[in-house]
């Protein structure tokens, strides 16, 4: 029979292929090749050893994570709620936005989401008092709106390469940590931003001191994603890999959709969505990225929507590495305040509290939380640890413009019709079974915030086998063996659930992967690779000419199957 791993496991459960790998006193060199192979899928995890690990939500860093409230291993496959967020966001204490915490708060609330993270700017200013003086605005934002998560982080410059969020857990001890990781490892506070391997190993430290952190029970939980990572070309892909090696606790993903939607209908700049609009790579920039990956796709950061591209060759690894979808909110298209007159931010490390402008600001580029890009993640309850766990567990799908209203995705054995490994989870299968993925989709049938109802026409299924050695080099960016193995025309159905249903190959016996795309399907074009990998996917954005509410998609996370061997 298969296993759900909605429970635990003894070693009595475990086939004998995964018992042997588990078992560390048995040496390399006397496993067979299957048993080699599953045991390199639990090390790439960072499973040590023990069954345990079959009745969690599968081989990802989640395993190695004991900390208090996060993650019950007999539970790790229960998603009790969806809760839509935003993890990259600006406020009057960031030296190029504007708002106040409670006018980013209210509006993410208003727009539909449950969490968010104010990510104000590593600087100068930031590290030196902005950090501190924003957390009495958080706490009086989290008191006044009780139902909504109102998480405090920064925007990193990461050391020699390009933003990411970094977030903690509410506490005593959120400022002190935050504010000592501004000052010893942001780019920008040491003057760390060329790209050299003293700089990068400066973020690789940067990593792992929050590790610590948590370790120390200084804070709960803390996370790292990378943020707009193809804008500029920073992130080489070592950098990447040695960022979610440093502690795959702590450095989970990036933005597989950059915020700044609106930018390519801003007025007077000929820019593209995200403001990704580079004409010529910097002298810091990864030589190895083509010009191509300098503009978005569909909307979506290169790296991402580029099917067998850079993230499927993380994914190829057998090591998780989750996207996320945000607003980098700073000044919001059409919005009619200002910053407050008399601000001297180099001074305060504030601007003065927003004002009234009496006109429209067309020349912005961003939306507010919510209203265009949303983060679903599933978690286990409803709190900041179990949002944290859930991200960290890859329980995320991400949507622009509200394009369908809900989405649940397993792997289970074929004529189940309830249980499997969700989202972000690994299936971890005793013997050779027949395996099949169920998509359920909850069509929209309510207007987004441009009012109307978005059409969901077509989903792809991306299939990739994984090489748990991973790559010789650590700047690969390909998958070769990923690709779109099913399409769904989905434009015939008009409301309710759609369930999509695929069967895998009986004789799959190698570690793979699976994750979807959804589209309204009026841009598409094959993919960066070609046709053969990917016939229809999002098109390449044009500058001043990509209105981003008739392109729409959603992306989910991938789930992990290791089959059982003949």
């Amino acid at each position: 029979m298969g296993h759900d791993h909605s429970h635990s496991h003894s070693h009595a459960d475990v086939d004998d292929t995964s018992a042997a790998a588990m078992d560390l006193s048995v040496p390399d060199s006397d496993l067979s090749p299957a048993q080699m192979t599953r045991r390199q899928v639990f090390r790439a995890a960072g499973v040590v050893g023990g069954a345990a690990a079959l009745g969690m939500t599968g081989v990802t860093p989640a395993m190695a994570h004991d900390g208090p409230e996060m993650h019950n291993r007999r539970t790790d496959n229960t998603i009790e709620a969806w809760l839509a967020g935003d993890h990259h966001i600006h406020t009057q204490y960031s030296s190029d936005a504007i708002y106040a915490v409670a006018d980013q708060a209210q509006h993410a609330k208003a727009y539909g989401l449950d969490w968010l993270v104010i990510t104000d700017h590593g600087s100068v200013e930031h590290a030196r008092i902005g950090v501190d003086l924003v957390n009495p605005d958080i706490v009086a934002a989290r008191e006044e709106l009780e139902d909504t998560y109102i998480f405090q982080g920064l925007e990193w410059n990461i050391p020699g390469a390009e933003h990411g969020t970094v977030f903690v857990q509410p506490g005593p001890n959120e400022v002190a940590v935050l504010k000592e990781f501004e000052n010893n490892y942001d780019g920008r506070v040491r003057g760390a931003t060329a790209s050299t391997p003293a700089n990068e190993a400066l973020a690789v430290a940067g990593i792992q001191w929050l590790g610590q952190q948590v370790d120390q029970r200084r804070v709960r939980d803390a996370l790292f994603l990378a943020n707009h990572p193809a804008r500029q070309g920073l992130d080489s892909p070592h950098e990447v890999r040695a960022w979610r090696d440093a502690d795959p606790r702590i450095a989970v993903g990036w933005e597989g959709a950059p915020g700044h939607q609106a930018a390519a209908l801003s007025e007077g700049a000929a820019s593209g969505r995200g403001f990704y609009a580079a004409a010529t790579p910097s002298a810091n920039a990864f030589p190895g990225y083509p010009l191509e990956s300098y503009r978005t796709w569909g909307g979506f950061d290169f790296y991402t929507s580029t099917v067998g591209g850079l993230w499927d060759s993380l994914l190829a690894e057998g090591k998780p590495w989750s996207i996320s979808a945000n607003s980098d909110s700073h000044s919001n298209y059409t919005f009619t305040s200002t910053r407050g007159p008399g601000s001297d931010f180099p001074t305060n490390g504030f601007y003065n509290d927003p004002v009234y402008a009496g006109q429209s600001d067309t020349a912005a580029g961003d939306y507010w939380p919510g209203f265009y890009s949303r983060t679903h993640v599933g978690a286990r309850r409803a709190s900041y640890a179990g949002i944290m766990a859930g991200i960290r567990d890859g329980k995320i799908w991400v949507d622009h413009g509200r394009l369908v209203k809900g989405l649940d995705m397993r792997v289970r054995r074929a004529g189940r019709t309830r249980g499997g490994t969700p989202l972000g989870g690994t299936l971890v299968t005793e013997r050779p079974e027949r395996l099949e993925l169920s998509v359920k989709i909850e069509l929209q049938n309510f207007p987004n915030w441009a009012g109307f109802v978005p059409k969901l026409n077509r989903v792809d299924l991306i299939l990739g086998t994984i090489d748990v050695n991973g790559p010789a080099d650590r700047d690969t960016q390909t998958a070769p063996n990923t690709r779109v193995v099913q399409s769904w025309d989905t434009s015939t159905y008009t409301s309710g659930v759609v369930e999509l249903t695929y069967a895998f190959d009986a004789d799959m016996t190698e570690p793979f992967y699976v994750r979807v795309r959804g589209t309204d399907a009026n841009f598409s074009q094959p993919g960066y690779l070609g046709a053969a990998i990917d016939p229809a996917g999002p098109k390449l954005d044009v500058l001043g000419d990509a209105d981003p509410w008739i392109d729409l998609w959603f992306y989910t996370n991938p789930i992990f199957v290791v089959p059982g061997h003949h």
